[in-house]
């Protein structure tokens, strides 16, 4: 029998597992627990690139994270979750910002929404602990229009928080349940999005957990106000719960990246992103709008993707260097900081779209050499020798979101189109050998660098 497939025998049974979830969600704190997860939940939407007037409904909304920013993006927002107190809590939060944003009590197995309702349905770490997957799948593709989007983020089964809950599983994880990490394992995710469903991306991220205190209270901090982690401890004597506390303590200490007496350490998750199959007309796209009269290149599209995705990934180890580590030079020749070298790749971003725009009509590029290359990247680190860490990623992130969205706007024919490019020697490229050559090359070519000037 399948994990899938795998169910309670009873219905009293179903009904207590179900009683179990509800009161292991609504332990602690998660309102104060989800403000240190505000961050990459940021990223998270931006990411689905939602226009302002989309319906889109969050499923597992919890205290109204992933709502509240949607709604101050001017979506028009609907919030659902199993946990009474934390809607109570989401609506105080939406009053308090003057957000029109209706919460109400919802279970991912039975959404009590029409069919096609919502242009985006979201679930960001919140779904994938429902214990009947096939129908969270079901639900969140029926409420989901033709030609809309469905988002979720699921930690993965190997990355940090996988590793947590392998620790605290045995005295959680109800009998006839599915492990809620397959929803982080692609393979498991293809195989359940699939009816309905035209199209389908998945991507990995990191978590950035941020805690200003070392991990053995963060151990601590999670005991109080986490609930899985709230009952898990609840649910042994004295010495099982010193036991559990050693091994949580060693695994946080074990990926800590901070030597200050904080806790810093990246949790990996999978990022869903599914097209719901139908009629795309009035959708809400995540991409740039299609030319009137022109198809979407999916060339351009798929061009776009590797371009986020480098820049994600650079932004994600970027991230979790020390302060020691943002300063060292790249190489014994290029004696430019890391810092300024991840500041130079966000910088170009606009540059070498403009390249591949000026060779996709046409144009031949004959004034822009390596030599002058050289003297804009020797001007650049005098004038950003000091850029900070968030400085230098709010521009990554921000420069490579619209690099790509200018990218998915060129058709398949302006990808095509060749002429004469100074920094191919004047040889005659395609706009598509620019885009990859430059915007969609640079960030992997310097992360290589990065992580070997760093040694990791």
């Amino acid at each position: 029998m399948s994990a899938d497939a795998k169910a309670v025998q009873t219905s009293q049974e179903f009904d207590e597992l179900k009683t179990r979830l509800k009161t292991t969600w609504m332990t602690g704190d998660y309102d104060l627990f989800s403000r240190f997860m505000q961050n990459d939940a940021e990223e998270f939407f931006l990411r689905l690139g939602i226009k302002p007037g989309s319906r889109l409904l969050d499923v597992g909304c919890g205290a109204g994270q992933l709502a509240l920013i949607a709604a101050r993006a001017g979506a028009r927002v609907v919030g659902c979750d199993i946990s009474t107190n934390w809607l109570e809590k989401a609506r105080a939060r939406a009053a308090e910002e003057g957000l029109n944003i209706t919460f109400e009590e919802g279970d991912a197995e039975a959404l009590p929404y029409q069919d096609g309702e919502f242009d985006v349905v979201a679930s960001l770490i919140a779904a994938m602990f429902a214990p009947r997957p096939d129908l969270v799948t079901a639900e969140l593709t029926r409420v989901c229009r033709p030609g809309g989007i469905i988002a979720m983020g699921n930690w993965t089964p190997e990355g940090f928080i996988g590793q947590m809950f392998k620790a605290i599983s045995k005295h959680i994880a109800p009998s006839g349940m599915p492990s809620p990490v397959l929803w982080g394992d692609e393979a498991t995710v293809r195989g359940r999005l699939r009816e309905g469903i035209s199209g389908l991306k998945c991507t990995r991220h990191f978590y950035h957990f941020d805690y200003p205190f070392p991990p053995e209270k963060v151990v601590e901090f999670y005991r109080i106000n986490y609930g899985p982690m709230s009952r898990a401890f609840a649910s042994l004597d004295a010495n099982g719960q010193e036991q559990l506390r050693r091994e949580l303590v060693e695994l946080w200490s074990k990926h800590n990246k901070a030597v200050d007496g904080t806790t810093q350490v990246d949790a990996e998750y999978l990022e869903v992103i599914a097209t719901r199959a139908g009629n795309n007309r009035n959708v809400a796209q995540t991409t740039a709008t299609q030319k009137t009269g022109e198809s979407m290149s999916k060339r351009a599209a798929a061009l776009a993707d590797r371009i986020e995705e480098g820049a994600a990934t650079l932004a994600a180890f970027a991230e979790g260097l020390s302060d020691t580590e943002w300063r060292t030079p790249v190489s014994a020749t290029d004696h430019r900081s890391v810092g300024i070298i991840v500041h130079h790749v966000a910088t170009v971003y606009p540059v070498e779209i403009d390249l591949a725009r000026a060779i996709a009509g046409g144009k031949a590029v004959s004034e822009v050499t390596w030599e002058v290359v050289a003297q804009l990247n020797a001007r650049h680190a005098q004038e950003q020798a000091e850029v900070t860490k968030a400085d230098a990623l709010e521009l990554l992130r921000r420069n490579s979101r619209e690099g790509a969205d200018a990218v998915r706007a060129f058709t398949d024919e302006q990808l095509d189109r060749a002429a004469p490019f100074s920094l191919s020697f004047g040889a005659p490229v395609t706009a598509q050998f620019v885009i990859e050559d430059h915007p969609l090359r640079h960030s992997w070519h310097h992360l290589a660098r990065i992580r070997k000037a760093v040694g990791r």
